[in-house]
């Protein structure tokens, strides 16, 4: 498969979206060849991954495989190119937060730190939800070094592979009612999330919010889905 050229996103206009709206859309990050590539690579990580039901974990209903570790390329050099990128918006967001630590500068360092407290279980995985399925909302922040962004993508194609499905964020901020959203994704189309907490000004200043994510119930087809963590998990915590 071919990569794609992280570099030559439009990072001013990604970190203005994450501190407005704590997720930025990159439409058609792969194009349709690349998307198609990336869904045949998922249904191939199946025969080497960890599957977990979600309805066992009480997390909705389908299947989601977490992929074998190493990860396999693309993904894992976007994994290290979207890090880096990444990593000065996570440090100013810690800094607002009041946060202790900071962030290394290079994904290795930062997993290397993971190692250190004991995470060491892979995160990123695909998710395959089919008629009836669904998604529920949750985080992956398990860990005492969590990094405060993620990727998810989408390589299939809404009405066409499957419908319903849609991607969901609420919103949870300090005395007020939870924000929903809903991100209008197409085939190819990613997007950067907030895991779990992000900063937000208001009149008085910067204050924490609380976001949580989820896949609205699919009505027909199959709908496959990536989700790429930059931290790692304590073995046998996480979505899978």
């Amino acid at each position: 498969m071919k990569n794609i050229s992280i570099e030559k996103l439009d990072w001013g206009r990604i970190g203005a979206d994450l501190d407005k709206e704590g997720y930025a859309l990159l439409p058609k990050l792969l194009d349709g060849a690349q998307a198609k590539a990336l869904a045949t690579l998922a249904a191939e990580a199946r025969a080497q991954g960890q599957c977990a039901s979600l309805e066992r974990l009480e997390l909705g209903r389908g299947d989601v495989w977490r992929l074998p570790q190493p990860l396999p390329d693309p993904i894992a050099a976007w994994r290290v190119a979207f890090y880096e990128r990444l990593a000065p918006i996570a440090n100013r967001w810690a800094e607002i937060m009041g946060a202790d630590s900071r962030y290394p500068a290079t994904l290795e360092d930062f997993l290397r730190e993971n190692r250190e407290v004991g995470q060491t279980g892979q995160l990123t995985a695909a998710s395959y939800l089919r008629e009836g399925d669904y998604l529920a909302l949750h985080q992956s922040a398990q860990g005492k070094r969590v990094f405060p962004l993620q990727l998810v993508i989408l390589p299939c194609e809404p009405d066409a592979d499957f419908s319903g499905g849609e991607f969901v964020m609420t919103e949870q901020r300090p005395r007020m009612q939870s924000r929903p959203m809903v991100l209008p994704l197409r085939q190819g189309d990613a997007a950067l999330i907030t895991v779990a907490h992000r900063p937000s000004k208001g009149s008085k200043g910067y204050y924490r919010v609380n976001l949580k994510h989820a896949i609205s119930r699919v009505r027909s087809g199959e709908r496959i889905g990536i989700e790429l963590l930059f931290h790692d998990a304590v073995q046998g915590v996480g979505v899978v």
